[in-house]
């Protein structure tokens, strides 16, 4: 078991694995704020080779340097936030009005069948209901039944529910909602391609999440990785060079054309080429996303 270090003991950790820290109290105050495993997440990418034990920095590495790909990593979570919210705010808006319009406003959203379910995952309804019932919002207590027993919320409209809902408990009744017509339907009304729309909506969630739990982009390749169209796709490449499909570039390329056609946000990507370099050490961090395990130690 590792033995739990001092902020200070912790910089000397670093200094005796060849990092050159000019300014030892500014490093133990950040990794004060900060979190040293959190810092370590982006210091493995400066090490030789930490997957085989070899947790020494490359030679000539200095903490400002990883701190730098730190700070341009959290500035990009802070910038992500205006759209990513907006974006989500429109769709509740949107998915409200379909499904209003589509299937009427009361109760068939909260019937079991009105979703297609996948395997033996949590009935899509049941989440709808969970995150209605946890709600504190008057417009929802006020279909709370007596005695704490599950209300009947077939009087809630569907424009209420969706406030309540969780931005993942959307995704899934967009995906699922309408016995599968939903998504499209949705994506009509906000006027962008309908293949694959609910899986962009669901890696936008997943990139929701990690701005949200403060978690690293910087050479992280996406788990729920949307299909983002290749018009769309090419744009943002001839706008921003090369990149892989599950990186953060190509869900941002997707959340930009979402946010730009339907004029919730500017897009974030012309601002992101106009401030870090594609032969930087962070852009080469989101373009092309790679595991530690990639590097090789270097012997000489």
């Amino acid at each position: 078991m590792k033995p739990s270090l001092s902020w200070d003991e912790q910089v000397a950790l670093l200094v005796r694995r060849g990092l050159t820290v000019h300014d030892e109290l500014s490093c133990a105050r950040f990794l004060a704020a900060a979190n040293y495993y959190r810092f370590s997440g982006y210091a493995r990418y400066f090490q030789r080779a930490p997957h085989l034990g070899d947790d020494g920095f490359r030679p000539g590495t200095t903490f400002d340097e990883v701190r730098a790909v730190y700070d341009a990593d959290q500035a990009l979570r802070t910038d992500l936030l205006r759209p990513l919210s907006q974006v989500e705010l429109m769709l509740r808006s949107h998915t409200a009005r379909v499904i209003a319009d589509e299937h009427g406003a009361y109760g068939r959203y909260l019937e079991e069948d009105f979703y297609t379910d996948v395997g033996d995952r949590e009935p899509t309804v049941e989440s709808c209901l969970r995150d209605i019932e946890r709600s504190r919002d008057r417009h929802i207590l006020r279909y709370r039944g007596a005695g704490g027993d599950r209300a009947d919320f077939s009087e809630l409209p569907v424009w209420s529910a969706v406030e309540a809902w969780s931005f993942g408990t959307l995704s899934k009744a967009i995906e699922r909602g309408g016995r599968g017509t939903l998504a499209s339907a949705v994506a009509a009304s906000v006027g962008v391609a309908g293949k694959g729309f609910e899986y962009r909506v669901k890696a936008i969630v997943y990139l929701r999440n990690r701005c949200a739990h403060h978690s690293r982009l910087w050479h992280h390749s996406v788990v729920d990785a949307g299909p983002t169209p290749n018009n769309v796709r090419g744009r943002a490449k001839r706008l921003a060079g090369q990149f892989k499909p599950r990186s953060v570039l190509d869900v941002i390329a997707s959340l930009d054309d979402i946010a730009s056609r339907t004029g919730v946000a500017d897009p974030l990507l012309p601002r992101l080429v106009a401030q870090h370099g594609r032969g930087s050490e962070f852009w080469k961090g989101l373009s092309d996303p790679q595991s530690p395990r990639d590097h090789v130690s270097d012997t000489s």
